[in-house]
This record gives structure tokens, C-alpha cells and sequence, in this order.
């Protein structure tokens, strides 16, 4: 499943809005112009970039897909300054990849392997387009559900696990609890929800709040297991 839920446009790294054109000034002597309908907008309603690592500035295409609401960049630059620059080795999964943003930024800074999972189909061929035009190697895309790999994933296996499902829907506590079970000792989990989420509400999955930001109406965790927790059992 996408993040498919509407996030407020105002949002920094929203969708980007198309300018209209400025009609042309009417002769002194003539009528004021009767307004006509412009073109119909585009289905593509803009894109994003790629911070940094390898394909720094690199643009990434946003598509007019229900509710697809990327991460910041605000919150991509915060993300990638808690974890370091040098993911060199990192093993990661991107579990609502959407436009692939977040799993990129990691594949960018060096991880080694990095898996998105998509269950929109057009999102998913979007992503496959992405990994061959930058001959991403260490990219894997899988359309599917992101719960689903993520109880896939062999237990402490994952360096960084990437959960941005839809704020609606659900997904949270199966995300976390499977989550939990596959990030390494030492391991992160970054979480994006639209409330913050508590060290108390993360005791049942071991998981303890590292670092918080809130950016408009997104709240921004990078989570951890806590000190002597045991993954637990799904």
C-alpha cells in the first residue's frame, strides 16, 4: 500500500501547483476580455529531488496518483542528518515507497541493498523506470504489501526500516510490531504518522523514540529498539 493518505498542500515538498498565465492587459478602448478556459492540467503534478549522496539533485517524478503525498524536504534533510551521510552497507527497506523518495535517499548515500514495496501498480512502474535510469543496482522494486515484507524479512536483518503508510488505514501497529521483529540490534525505524507516537505506546514492540520532528502536520520519529529489548515474536 501507497502513502495514500491527502496531506495538507500547504506542506513543504507538496505537490507542486502549475502558474497560470497572466492574460494580456486590454486596450484603453476595448471591452475587458471574457476569461476562457485554460488546458486541462496535467496528470503529472510536479516532482522531487534527491538530497544528497551520489545522485544528489537528482529529480524525481511526482505523480497525480489519490493521495500520494511525498516526504518533505524538510523532513528528508533532517532524516538523513540524524542517520549520518554514509550509509555505506546499510541493508533497507522502503515499506509504502510511494515515489521512492526515502528508499532512494538511502540507496544515494550507499546502502547496499535497498527494497521498495509498492502496491500501486502505476507507482510501482514508475519506480522500475527510476531504478534503470540510475542504473541503481542495489535497488529492488516489489509491488506489493509493505506489512507483508516486512514480515518476509528474516528476523535483526534490516539496518533502516522506512514506514510512511497512509495516515488512515489502519497499518500502524502491525508496521511497527513487524518492524520491530526485523531491524537489527542497533537498527533504526523511521516513522511518519500525523500525531506523535509515545515511548509508552511503543513499549509493547520493545521500540523507544530516538528523535522527533514535527514539519506542519507530519510528525517525524527515528526509532530504536530500547536498551535490552527483545524483538518480538509476531
Amino acid at each position: 500500500m501507497s502513502r495514500s493518505t491527502l496531506r495538507p498542500e500547504s506542506l513543504p515538498g507538496g505537490r507542486l501547483a502549475r502558474a497560470a498565465k497572466a492574460a494580456p492587459t486590454p486596450a484603453a478602448d476595448s471591452k475587458p476580455a471574457k476569461k476562457t478556459a485554460g488546458p486541462a492540467a496535467s496528470k503529472g503534478s510536479g516532482e522531487i529531488r534527491i538530497i544528497g549522496g551520489a545522485w544528489k539533485r537528482t529529480r524525481l517524478p511526482v505523480a497525480q496518483r489519490p493521495g500520494l503525498r511525498p516526504t518533505p524536504d524538510r523532513v528528508r534533510e533532517t532524516l538523513f542528518n540524524w542517520l549520518g551521510q554514509d550509509l555505506t552497507g546499510w541493508r533497507c527497506l522502503d515499506a509504502f515507497a510511494g515515489t521512492g523518495a526515502l528508499g532512494l535517499e538511502a540507496a544515494s548515500r550507499g546502502a547496499v541493498a535497498v527494497q521498495l514495496v509498492e502496491s500501486d501498480p502505476a507507482l510501482v512502474i514508475q519506480l522500475h523506470t527510476l531504478q534503470q535510469r540510475l542504473k541503481a543496482t542495489a535497488v529492488r522494486v516489489q509491488r506489493g504489501d509493505g506489512v507483508a515484507a516486512l514480515k518476509q524479512a528474516a528476523p535483526a536483518s534490516l539496518d533502516l526500516i522506512l514506514l510512511d503508510p497512509p495516515f488512515e488505514g489502519g497499518l500502524y501497529e502491525p508496521a511497527l510490531q513487524s518492524a520491530a521483529r526485523a531491524v537489527a540490534a542497533g537498527g533504526f525505524i523511521y516513522l511518519e504518522a500525523p500525531a506523535l507516537w509515545t515511548d509508552e505506546q511503543l513499549a509493547p514492540w520493545g521500540l523507544v523514540v530516538h528523535r522527533h520532528l514535527k514539519a506542519g502536520a507530519v510528525h517525524a520519529h527515528l526509532l530504536r529498539l530500547g536498551v535490552a529489548a527483545e524483538p518480538p515474536a509476531l
